[in-house]
């Protein structure tokens, strides 16, 4: 086991080495010169001198993108040349925003996907299956901006029962969670019809196996078997794909931030994109692909630790 996560941590940092390298190397992958795509063809020659300083435009590419990584390394992802505040700062006081609206997503979308799935798989081929999926593959196929559009048209602009911009009063729990409720539905809509059908699936799978079928035979009441026997051992490819859910979320959160005018990282990452602002895009970016690959790594770690039989099978 030891071996496999140290094997796994290797090759997170690889990933996270190229990512480093693309996001330093960006300005340069941009036709034009980037001093002037930021500032504009009739820009001050000084302000240009000094943003091409702050960005280090004047040193070798291989000189950049080793003080980028080195900087990144202990926290140092450079200066916002427009604000002239620290890109650390910034990024991380507009992330919890985003951990909390992907986080809530994703639970919201196991609380009602789980249970729709187990519902479907122990009727399975009655209307009511039918009705589950196709809502399901409707819910899948759905885009997150186009979902919180509707939300916002429907329960704030018809029925004004929710607040469509903003995040509230974080020291007011309930305002809070007004400001959340449509940003994480849009946001956790299609995981919802996903892990329906992937609970549906393997759901179905394991009630086809010996041992359900033994458990059957001993008289054990069906109630028992599917929630203490078969949801056990379904449920864990559901794991699987957490931290591949979270990761995704974080990354679809720019549209739905966008959308509902909330302070958090995707805002902050499309705002400076909008000014030709590299150091905070690639700041932005880089803590989202942190995120993601540690989620990824994360799920894998469990995947691998609640299932023995690959524990069996890899020696783990």
């Amino acid at each position: 086991m030891l071996a496999y996560v140290l094997k796994r941590l290797a090759m997170t940092a690889l990933v996270l080495l190229v990512v480093m390298t693309f996001l330093a190397a960006l300005v340069h992958l941009i036709p034009g010169d980037p001093v002037t795509t930021i500032l504009g063809p009739r820009a001050d020659p000084e302000l240009s001198k000094i943003v091409r300083d702050q960005m280090q435009l004047d040193l070798p590419v291989p000189e950049q993108i080793w003080n980028f990584i080195t900087g990144a390394l202990h926290g140092d992802l450079g200066v916002d040349f427009v604000s002239d505040e620290d890109v650390t700062s910034l990024v991380f006081s507009a992330l919890p925003h985003t951990i909390v609206l992907a986080v809530s997503s994703l639970v919201l979308a196991i609380g009602i996907g789980v249970p729709l799935g187990v519902y479907a798989a122990t009727h399975p081929n009655t209307w009511l299956d039918r009705v589950m999926g196709l809502i399901s593959v409707s819910f899948i196929t759905v885009p997150s901006y186009l979902a919180a559009l509707l939300l916002v048209l429907i329960f704030s602009v018809h029925l004004h029962w929710l607040p469509a911009i903003g995040t509230g009063d974080f020291s007011d729990p309930v305002d809070y969670l007004r400001h959340l409720i449509l940003p994480a539905i849009a946001l956790g809509l299609a995981w919802i019809g996903y892990f329906a059908r992937l609970v549906r699936a393997s759901m179905l799978e394991v009630l086809n196996t010996n041992y359900i079928r033994t458990a059957h035979a001993f008289g054990i009441r069906e109630r028992v078997i599917f929630y203490r026997y078969a949801l056990k051992n379904a449920i864990i490819p559901t794991i699987a794909v957490l931290g591949v859910g979270l990761g995704t979320l974080m990354g679809y959160a720019i549209f739905v931030e966008v959308i509902f005018a909330r302070p958090g990282l995707g805002t902050l990452i499309y705002d400076s994109i909008e000014s030709r602002n590299y150091p905070v895009v690639r700041g932005g970016v880089l803590v989202v692909a942190i995120l993601f690959v540690t989620c990824n790594l994360l799920a894998d770690l469990s995947y691998r630790f609640l299932d023995p039989r690959i524990r069996a099978e890899q020696g783990l």
